[in-house]
This record gives structure tokens, C-alpha cells and sequence, in this order.
């Protein structure tokens, strides 16, 4: 018999959120996300790391969450695609993801936006080159990789033009009547 792991409190900051909750020292973090969290944007694809579904940003950095023990990230925050958006606006990537084909049948994209969205944060004006290797990691079988090269190029012009959204005071565009 495996003797049962220990109960341990766990504290991060996921999208913004302080969180805290009780989970077994040894929770894989993309567990913690979905089944406690909320983060059902998360999806479980692999589960050995080869397929980027489960890519989330941690202190900044793409970490993807089926390799990655929860005590291992405890107190670091965590951005999951939810996170990504800037109040009721969605990052510039969300949107050029729809406009542009970059997701087809849509599970692999949550993981394919923030690797996208942390290469943007780091390089805002990257070359083709440079998206390919970004998002090397992450496996489509839908789309061919270029409806997605295409969405990253469309969405480093917004912003490049826009002075980096993120920083703006003022909204893009006014909020739908249904959210308050």
C-alpha cells in the first residue's frame, strides 16, 4: 500500500486573486487550478508535457501546469488564460486568436494565448522566427501554425500602436451592458 500524502495549506495568487486552500503535498498544480481554482480554462492534455495545453504563467513565466507540483509555486503568481484578459477587454492575442483563425477547434489555445502573451510581454515586436520558436512547445492539430503566426503578428501591431494596452488608463472600448 502508498501510504496517503500529507494535508498541507497552500497560498498563491492566481489571476489577480489571493487564494488559499488545503490540498495534498503532492497536488500537481494544474489539478489545484481546475479542481479548486476555477480555472477551467486550463485544460489537461498530456499529461507528460509534450502537448502545451496546460501552460500557465507563473511569476511571469510559462510553466506548464501537469509537470508542476502546487508546493512548488506556492506564493508566486499565477496567470492562467482567464487572467489574461484587462477587465472586460481581452488582451489583444484573445482577440486576434478570433479574427485571424488562430484556434480552430479551441483546446489547445488557452495554452497557445499565454505562451503567446508572456513572448508579447517580453518581445512586443517579435519576427516570425521568433513566434515559431515561442510556441514550439505547443501542439495544434487544426490549424497548420500559420492562421496562428498571423494572429501573434496582428496582435503585436495593436500593441505596439496602443503603447501597451495593459498601461492605459483609459478603456479600449466601453464594457457590454450585461456586465457591471
Amino acid at each position: 500500500m502508498v501510504p496517503a500524502s500529507d494535508e498541507v495549506t497552500w497560498t498563491s495568487t492566481i489571476n489577480d486573486v489571493d487564494f488559499s486552500t488545503t490540498i495534498e503535498s503532492n497536488s500537481i498544480l494544474l489539478d489545484i487550478l481546475r479542481n479548486k481554482g476555477g480555472s477551467l480554462g486550463t485544460k489537461r492534455g498530456c499529461d507528460l508535457g509534450t502537448c502545451g495545453c496546460c501552460t500557465v504563467l507563473v511569476d511571469g513565466i510559462p510553466k506548464l501546469s501537469c509537470l508542476t507540483l502546487a508546493k512548488e509555486v506556492e506564493g508566486c503568481e499565477i496567470t492562467t488564460v482567464e487572467g489574461l484578459s484587462i477587465g472586460h477587454h481581452l488582451h489583444p492575442i484573445q482577440e486576434t486568436f478570433a479574427e485571424y483563425g488562430g484556434s480552430q477547434c479551441g483546446f489547445c489555445t488557452p495554452g497557445f494565448l499565454v505562451v503567446i502573451s508572456a513572448l508579447l510581454d517580453e518581445n512586443p515586436k517579435p519576427n516570425e522566427s521568433q513566434i515559431k520558436t515561442a510556441i514550439e512547445g505547443n501542439l495544434c492539430r487544426c490549424t497548420g501554425y500559420q492562421q496562428i503566426v498571423d494572429s501573434v503578428k496582428a496582435a503585436s501591431e495593436i500593441m505596439v500602436n496602443n503603447m501597451k494596452i495593459k498601461d492605459s488608463t483609459a478603456p479600449q472600448s466601453d464594457p457590454h451592458p450585461g456586465f457591471k
